[in-house]
């Protein structure tokens, strides 16, 4: 069986019993990258074997997972912070386990979408997550989602913040609301409210800009 396995975004506590518990029980631990993996095991005393498992090594090891699993091992995959999978490995792997009939669990666990989304106070019955936007054809994605009429959640890296807040006024509007949510979980976590006139206007004043952020765009209102 292949486990999906959350891990904390940020606080070392934010990990269920049972992912600790399967963490220590499997046979072997893909790790995204180890020295950032190391953390958490350590933390909490797992000595189970560990190999790489990550973009770009994922066709080469896929092979040797399957027939690791087809001879009757548990495998474990974990990323570098929250759930595999979601703008981090793991896709190709879980197609291809379930091409060959190979049982997967996702156990429950941490991510920093949801939490973003709920402080956000914005209408969560419809939204969509983007992640990252693409480099190529990035202002053709934006028109298609500026056509729309939802709740997105992006994310972005600190070095394209302001750029990418400038493509969302030139689509969205300088009025248009919108929560951002840094380091979500650690020592500088930090969500500032506004609009994206508001946001702008901040961060060209911010020395450096770090950390991880999550941008949540709110749904058109009738001010606009």
């Amino acid at each position: 069986m292949l486990y999906i396995v959350p891990t904390p975004i940020g606080n070392l506590e934010d990990i269920t019993f049972r992912s600790l518990r399967i963490l220590k029980e499997v046979d072997l631990i893909l790790t995204e990258n180890y020295k950032i993996s190391k953390k958490l095991l350590n933390f909490y005393n797992v000595k189970t074997s560990t190999k790489t498992y990550h973009i770009y090594n994922e066709r080469k090891k896929i092979p040797f997972i399957l027939k690791e699993i087809k001879n009757g091992k548990n495998l474990a995959l974990i990323s570098n912070a929250g759930t595999p999978s979601i703008s981090d490995p793991g896709f190709l792997l879980i197609k291809n386990c379930i091409k060959h009939s190979i049982e997967i669990e996702c156990l429950p666990g941490p991510t920093s979408i949801i939490p973003a989304l709920v402080i956000s106070g914005f209408p969560i019955n419809e939204f969509t997550f983007i992640g990252f936007l693409p480099k190529k054809k990035r202002k053709m994605k934006l028109e298609k989602l500026s056509k729309e009429n939802r709740t997105f959640i992006f994310y972005e890296s600190p070095h394209r913040l302001l750029r990418t807040l400038n493509d969302l006024k030139d689509f969205f509007g300088l009025k248009r609301k919108i929560v951002i949510c840094k380091e979500i979980s650690k020592i500088f976590q930090e969500t500032l409210r506004g609009n994206i006139k508001d946001m702008i206007l901040y961060y060209e004043n911010v020395k450096k800009i770090f950390g991880e952020y999550i941008l949540i765009l709110d749904k058109k209102n009738e001010n606009e």
